[in-house]
């Protein structure tokens, strides 16, 4: 009996504590089984750690996407289709609206695979293999080099090994460093260049709650959309062709109707994009007062200019829907992240971390250079609060505030090459096709009133000495009025309309490049970027050696706690389970959220939150035919406890059977601190119920084609996709 009630007692203890804590850890899936295998098959995972990865066989990591390098998608059929979230399409559904046809507000899905929608320059990138290199790299490294040379061999050793990983295939690979310069590994991939949309939802499903709800629970969002990946007649990479054919995936993820319940085992796996799990607390403090108000302030007034004008017209809105769309998201987390660092009192967590390294620093007169880690760290950051502000409104105001500076330097450098060009012809037709791609969603007026009020505020706030060049002549020869230069570039730059470059083309003067105010402008930019990195060296040298010492110091200093690296964009899976939460005092927070939530949040007069006429029959029908819960009801979003950051936007929960439940989009308000200190209690990932996307695709837009090829589970049986 002692053995029976003490195996209950662990069973227990285990159920609990994954319902209470989330599962810190964004971890490589080569490590799966050194790492956390046993534990993730106690919380019920029913797959070998082969069929989650296998680099001889078909696993879960075959059906994975990186796509386009900033987003995740997952294969979810034997011909190709992949899912991934609204907000991941949405750029490449804008590409395809017009007024006429919106997609965007209206929705789209392809009947018949040619109505399916190409999207030039657009990947998916799907994992061959990965390989730990890091003997290899830090074989090279010696105690006299700098971090700029340790950097540059690193690069130099990386590169060497991706050729020869890559010699005589199809793949591409990089080589990427772990744990700020202590580990390094080797991803080899296979990328597909031809990748067209086939549906997605319109906005006020996809985007319902628009900024308003974003980062928060509950959610109601149907946040999905749907492409296909096509290859050459031998299944592999290939540019845009109508000679293409859908992809033949080595895995696809079955599709389960079985819903999710509390404590249910998910596995999240997809391409997280940043964490800084290793900032130090005088990061934070710089964070908090410096850099994350400087750039909410900034995207406030770009935001402000933006949706102004996107309402007052239906063509600027479907142009700048997607500038829009991402300037806010950031705006928000921003926001989110500041208050919460504060609400958490992450820098107090931090300094508790510092103060157990130091004291492992100091224990043995061997670990002097880790005991000098964080003092310069702290030098490094008391010499960058001097200049973060400058830097930050020179990337938010400057390179990524009006469109024109960044369109200017890149096409210059192509105009400027075209004296010396052994083909003129090709090169100009080269420099025409990317004039066009920014001119078709150039909006001029807009454009200029960005100019004029970011480049003003920049001028106000930040001291002389860290200004562009091109300011200072503002200041001496224009009386100050920013207006002046902005009204001269927008009416008389090559770069300012298609009419001004074709003009210029026609005669290719070399000097009237030269002075052209719009690339004077776009080179001061872009020099005082590279000025600010030059220098800046000394502090770079401090901020590097100082994370490259700490980092590695910390996990010596924490023997039992298994660090997971930062997120940078190489495929990670993380563990969780379904669950509830408590965000404060007397507040409880269900594990999903269903249909009715929708219609109690519709808003007509606010068009974040209207719903669709054919939703609200469905609705009011209660037809949700077999995508309805035991209940009968049908559920659209639900949460669990993976660890999730930006770049697993798209990325599939799969169950414990290596099944797809949902589709991750999001993280919540209470834990935006979380991409610093991991918030075990709070941290929530906010996913799509496959079934609420199975249910749009089926009953509202009558594409069931598209379900058809699926495999879907019902109960524990496969049900395979229908032949034609």
């Amino acid at each position: 009996m002692k053995r029976i009630v003490s195996g209950l007692l662990v069973l227990a203890l285990i159920l609990t504590s994954t319902l209470a804590t989330a599962h810190e850890g964004m971890w490589l899936p080569m490590l799966i089984k050194r790492l956390n295998y046993a534990e993730m098959q106690a919380n019920g995972l029913n797959l070998t750690a082969e069929e989650i990865y296998d680099i001889n066989n078909a696993s879960i990591k075959d059906a994975i996407v990186s796509l386009g390098g900033f987003c995740t998608g997952e294969i979810i059929s034997d011909e190709g289709l992949m899912l991934t979230n609204h907000h991941c399409g949405y750029d490449a559904i804008r590409t395809h609206s017009t007024v006429e046809n919106d997609y965007l507000t209206d929705g789209f899905w392809a009947m018949t695979r040619d109505e399916e929608r190409t999207n030039p320059g657009l990947t998916a990138a799907i994992l061959v293999r990965m390989e730990d290199v890091t003997d290899e790299v830090l074989a090279a490294m010696t105690d006299d080099m700098t971090e700029a040379q340790r950097a540059a061999k690193a690069k130099e050793i990386g590169d060497a090994l991706a050729a020869k990983a890559t010699e005589g295939t199809v793949h591409n690979a990089y080589v990427r460093s772990f744990f700020h310069g202590n580990e390094y590994y080797l991803f080899v991939y296979n990328t597909y260049q031809d990748v067209r949309l086939v549906g997605a939802p319109p906005s006020s499903v996809g985007k319902y709650g628009g900024d308003t709800d974003n980062w928060m629970w509950p959610r109601h969002t149907g946040d999905f959309s749907m492409f296909r990946i096509y290859a050459d007649a031998d299944g592999n990479p290939s540019d845009v062709s109508a000679d293409n054919v859908p992809l033949t995936p080595k895995h696809h993820l079955p599709v389960s109707l079985n819903g999710v319940k509390e404590g249910d085992f998910t596995m999240v796996f997809g391409f997280p994009g940043s964490t800084d799990r290793f900032l130090t607390s005088t990061g934070i403090e710089q964070a908090i007062n410096l850099y994350n108000p400087t750039v909410v302030e900034i995207r406030d007034r770009k935001l402000a200019i933006m949706k102004k004008a996107m309402d007052a017209d239906d063509a600027v809105r479907i142009a700048l829907a997607s500038n829009y769309a991402q300037t806010a998201n950031y705006w928000k987390y921003f926001i989110g992240q500041t208050e919460q660092l504060k609400k958490n009192r992450v820098k107090a967590k931090k300094e508790a971390i510092e103060a157990k390294y130091m004291d492992w620093a100091n224990a043995d007169p061997s670990r002097v250079e880790y005991a000098g880690a964080l003092d310069l760290l702290n030098e490094a950051y008391a010499a960058t609060d001097l200049t973060v502000k400058g830097e930050v409104y020179l990337m938010e105001a400057g390179i990524r505030g009006a469109s024109l500076p960044l369109f200017a330097w890149r096409l210059g450098r192509q105009l400027g090459a075209l004296s010396t060009s052994e083909d003129l012809e090709a090169d100009k037709a080269a420099v025409i096709e990317y004039a066009e791609s920014h001119f078709a969603e150039y909006q001029p007026a807009v454009d200029r009133e960005l100019a004029s009020a970011l480049w003003g505020i920049w001028m106000e706030n930040v001291s002389q000495d860290q200004l562009p060049s091109i300011f200072a002549e503002v200041r001496d020869s224009m009386g100050g009025d920013i207006n002046v230069l902005v009204n001269y570039i927008y009416d008389n730059s090559i770069y300012a309309s298609p009419r001004n470059l074709k003009i210029w083309l026609e005669t290719m003067d070399e000097e009237a490049l030269k002075q052209d105010k719009g690339g004077q402008l776009a080179t001061s930019f872009i020099m005082t970027y590279f000025g600010n990195q030059q220098g800046n060296a000394e502090v770079s040298e401090k901020m590097n050696k100082g994370y490259r010492l700490f980092t590695d110091g910390v996990r010596q200093a924490m023997p039992n706690k298994t660090f997971a690296p930062d997120a940078n964009s190489t495929p990670r899976m993380t563990w969780g389970v379904v669950g509830s939460y408590d965000p404060q005092d007397a507040v409880h927070y269900d594990y999903v959220t269903t249909i009715e939530g929708v219609m109690q949040k519709e808003d007509p007069n606010n068009d974040e939150f209207i719903v669709p006429s054919k939703l609200k029959e469905l609705y009011n029908a209660k037809d949700y035919g077999r995508y309805a819960d035991e209940n009968g009801d049908l559920v659209v979003n639900f949460i669990s406890n993976n660890d999730i950051t930006g770049g697993n936007s798209g990325s599939p929960v799969i169950n414990g059977d290596g099944e797809l439940i949902g589709t991750a989009f999001d993280g919540n308000w209470e834990a935006m601190s979380g991409d610093i200190f991991f918030e075990d209690q709070l941290q929530r990932c906010i996913s799509v119920d496959i079934r609420y996307t199975l249910f749009i695709i089926d009953k509202y837009a009558g594409a069931g084609h598209l379900v058809d090829e699926m495999t879907l589970v019902e109960g524990k049986k496969k049900r395979k996709k229908r032949r034609k």
